[in-house]
């Protein structure tokens, strides 16, 4: 890092021009975990630093202010954020707009947590009580400054994450549903924004508080769906389609199930196995052949080896014995008796599993897709 404070006095412009931000990040990084250092050294640094070219003031107050908060101080943190958005250089603010924006969500974020606690104190009084009238205008002060720090920036395009949730939490509270619902739609929808799982996931949910009707909450989740299949609310989704009259949602449903055990990190996910084994007899009875074909035609190459080897056989009986029974009765259904996760599973001698196994093999022969004398 000493050596590097030399480019300040290189030849070449560029390099001079962007030794500032270098030596910022180097120097903080350093200073952050150097067991000689403290605060007082690295606010000096950073003061230093946040005049050293003008276009990095504002970065360098932002990460200087979650340095602070860090370490639990979010008085100095605060007045950090608050001289860094009166910030002003000519010409240069405009195009640093954004910044300017987020320095005043990261206000509006600390405003949000002393409103939260506020709200956690006003759950534990007395509505006639004193203290309860001081402490819900006290909250009411403090939203209204979250919801100006807040409000620019949601609007910006981009991926706004925690300032969306707690400024949809603030409307929510004061009941502010219509005010709620917009912002999550737009933050979900507006083709400005970029695609984002996380905004699909609040709409969601605020949809689900409201008691929405089915087919909404559907189209909220299909989209999720298209952009994370693996999604732990995939399941929900799975629930949601089989309830549905529509022929096209329950073979969508199907769909979903191979769709999240796709997924290595889902592969131990007793449920979705459960749901997969239930739900495959359930359409077979139904006799939409065609629908299970077509999920595994795109499947049957690569499924056994991922999901029905003698080796996760053997490791899943030893490991979790009830997922070991879940996976042998869709391995059944899908590669017929001669499967060997199948044959595994229903050799082993486990006392309690007894019924359990036999009714895997009833099961198996009445429904498997796979011709038995293959």
């Amino acid at each position: 890092m000493h050596s590097y404070f030399q480019i300040l006095e290189d030849s070449d412009s560029h390099k001079r021009q962007a030794a500032p931000e270098i030596i910022w990040k180097l120097g903080s990084e350093i200073l952050f975990y150097h067991p000689k250092s403290n605060m007082e050294t690295f606010n000096t640094f950073a003061d230093r630093m946040k005049n050293m070219g003008v276009m990095n003031y504002l970065k360098i107050s932002l990460q200087h202010a979650l340095y602070l908060l860090h370490h639990g101080m979010l008085e100095d943190a605060n007045r950090n954020l608050s001289r860094a958005e009166m910030w002003r250089y000519g010409e240069k603010s405009s195009s640093q707009e954004v910044l300017i924006n987020l320095i005043q969500a990261y206000k509006g974020l600390l405003q949000y947590y002393t409103w939260s606690k506020k709200k956690m104190e006003l759950s534990n009084l007395d509505e006639d009580d004193y203290a309860y009238n001081t402490a819900s205008q006290t909250m009411l002060n403090h939203s209204w400054k979250t919801s100006v720090n807040l409000g620019a920036l949601i609007q910006t395009p981009g991926v706004w994450d925690p300032f969306v949730k707690s400024y949809v939490e603030m409307l929510e509270f004061y009941g502010d549903q219509d005010g709620a619902r917009e912002v999550l739609t737009n933050y979900a929808y507006d083709e400005k924004f970029p695609s984002n799982p996380n905004a699909h996931v609040y709409l969601y949910n605020f949809l689900k508080r409201e008691k929405a009707p089915r087919e909404k909450l559907i189209s909220v989740l299909k989209i999720l769906y298209q952009i994370v299949p693996s999604h732990k609310l995939m399941l929900e989704f799975h629930r949601l389609l089989k309830k549905s009259e529509k022929k096209d949602h329950h073979k969508l449903g199907l769909e979903v199930l191979f769709g999240v055990l796709d997924f290595a990190g889902c592969t131990k996910n007793i449920t979705a196995w459960k749901y997969l084994a239930k739900y495959l007899r359930q359409t077979l009875m139904g006799n939409h052949l065609a629908w299970v074909q077509e999920e595994w035609n795109s499947r049957k190459t690569w499924w056994p080896s991922f999901h029905f080897s003698s080796f996760w056989a053997k490791s899943d009986w030893k490991e979790d014995v009830a997922l070991a029974c879940e996976k042998a009765l869709v391995a059944g259904i899908l590669l017929g008796k001669g499967c060997r996760y199948f044959r595994y599973i229903c050799k082993q001698d486990h006392q309690v599993l007894r019924k359990k196994i036999r009714r895997i093999r009833k099961s198996v022969k009445k429904h498997s897709i796979v011709n038995p004398g293959l």
